[in-house]
């Protein structure tokens, strides 16, 4: 079974939280068990797994991978 959806981006770097569409498609699917794998096909964009709790965390990963790798760097 494959569901996909789009994401709508506003900036270069961001965290978007997917769960409710991960989760209606899981409901949509009307499994009793399985596993639900979450990918994106684009090279320059991420899955990561987040609680949420705390939007300085997400902040913070942002800082940080721009500090590693520049956006304006001579790659």
């Amino acid at each position: 079974m494959y569901y996909s959806f789009d994401i709508e981006t506003h900036s270069r770097t961001e965290f978007i939280d997917v769960t409710g569409k991960v989760e209606n498609a899981v409901r949509g699917a009307k499994v009793k068990a399985g596993y639900c794998l979450v990918y994106v096909p684009h090279t320059t964009a991420a899955v990561t797994v987040n609680e949420n709790a705390d939007a300085a965390v997400s902040r913070d990963i942002i800082a940080e991978l721009n500090k590693i790798v520049p956006f304006n760097d001579d790659y």
